[in-house]
């Protein structure tokens, strides 16, 4: 369907919140072709991918936005990536038998890191507690009390298809600015409306956002609310390795720690996890490398 891998947002005419959904379906499969996911890991890696993608709507620059989960718990790290340009891509890593629980049952505690990143360096970063019955659930607390934001996740995952659905209440100031209703409604008027759009959008089914197109869904959801939808975004699978950022990272090691791997092992390979690519440097491709007279700065890592 047309809608497919596309990022849709929405604002409601008359209410103080805005809205976003999220498909992806060809995108979902590229990750998937790549590792082969138990049930319940596929399930977590879905979710974070679609939570990307609805917050990439906030870089407004050239850049990358980058969840992280670390875990000491059966689903040990989870990293899901979104850039600018639509393109998406995530990775897991298990140990064994992985619970359908909570997230502490599935990551045994830690923190959730979205990052920022602009092309040019410079970064942004926020800590999420890893608390909560599941993703969705998280996020929700970070927005409200970091954030002062109430917000609103609702995430689907099936082995064919990802979703995301997301509300959130404008900032006071944005709200003011929106209309004369926003000027005259006071914090009572907005937290109804809030209450009254969340318990709407609260019987959303995996069902009718996997087969519903966005126009038909939203009136299906908020058929007395005047709601705009917007030009939707595509999105994409895309990995951002590349052979001349492995090479950067090499030469990051030095001269003589990449001879003593080519001592030992007669070759330097290099995988990409997310996207299967393999790179491979013999000694004369090391020796270019070494003879170069630009290195990248002490701590680069490659992605």
């Amino acid at each position: 369907m047309k809608f497919r891998d596309q990022l849709w947002r929405f604002s409601f005419e008359q209410l103080d919140i805005r809205g976003e959904l999220v498909y992806l379906d060809e995108s979902w499969q590229q990750v998937l072709a790549r590792h082969d996911y138990p049930p319940n890991v596929r399930n977590q890696l879905g979710q974070a991918l679609a939570v990307v993608a609805l917050l990439s709507v906030s870089i407004k620059f050239e850049g990358t936005l980058i969840m992280q989960i670390q875990g000491k718990g059966p689903l040990r790290s989870l990293v899901t990536q979104v850039t600018s340009k639509g393109a998406v891509r995530g990775l897991a890593r298990w140990d064994g038998m992985v619970p359908d629980g909570t997230l502490q049952d599935v990551f045994g505690g830690g923190n959730i890191l979205i990052t920022i990143i602009k092309d040019s360096g410079e970064r942004y970063q926020s800590i999420v507690e890893l608390s909560g019955i599941n993703l969705a659930e998280a996020l929700n607390r970070y927005f409200l009390q970091s954030e002062q934001l109430p917000s609103s996740f609702q995430l689907f995952v099936s082995p064919e298809h990802v979703a995301g659905f997301f509300l959130q209440a404008l900032p006071v100031s944005q709200a003011q600015s929106k209309s004369s209703y926003s000027e005259m409604a006071d914090i009572t008027d907005r937290e109804e409306n809030w209450n009254r759009v969340n318990i709407l959008a609260d019987t959303l089914r995996s069902e009718e956002i996997f087969n519903l197109d966005p126009a038909r869904l939203l009136h299906q959801l908020f058929n007395e609310e005047e709601v705009h939808l917007f030009d939707p975004g595509d999105l994409h699978f895309e990995c951002t390795c590349s052979r001349e950022k492995v090479e950067k990272t090499l030469i990051a090691f030095g001269k003589a720690e990449l001879e003593n791997i080519l001592e030992e092992e007669g070759s330097i390979k290099v995988d990409c996890e997310f996207c299967n690519m393999h790179y491979s440097f013999d000694a004369v491709d090391v020796a270019a490398l070494c003879d170069q007279d630009t290195a990248p700065p002490p701590g680069a890592t490659f992605h």
